[in-house]
C-alpha cells in the first residue's frame, strides 16, 4: 500500500473506476461508494449501478463498475479526528 499519502483515481467512460491508496470501504449501494484512503481523508463516489469489483487491503487497490456521475472529498472520520 502506498503510505505517503498519494491516491491516484481513475475513471474510463464514465464506467470503470480505479482508485489507489484505499484503506477501507466505509459504505456502497447501487447509487454511492465511500472510501477512506491513507491519512483518513474520505472520497464519495456517487452514480448508479454501481458495483464494486475488487478491492485489496492489503495493496490498497480498489476498483467498481457503474454510470459515475460525481467524484468528491468529504472531511476526516470521526476516529481519524479522534486520534491525530
Amino acid at each position: 500500500m502506498q503510505e505517503n499519502g498519494k491516491h491516484s483515481i481513475t475513471i474510463e467512460q464514465r464506467k470503470n473506476i480505479a482508485v489507489t491508496a484505499v484503506e477501507s470501504v466505509v459504505a456502497f449501494s447501487e447509487i454511492k461508494i465511500v472510501l477512506v484512503l491513507v491519512g483518513g481523508e474520505r472520497l464519495h463516489i456517487s452514480g448508479s449501478d454501481l458495483k464494486i469489483t475488487a478491492f485489496s487491503k492489503t495493496n490498497g487497490t480498489f476498483t467498481a463498475e457503474g454510470n459515475a456521475v460525481g467524484v468528491s472529498y468529504g472531511g476526516k472520520g470521526f476516529a481519524a479526528k479522534l486520534f491525530r
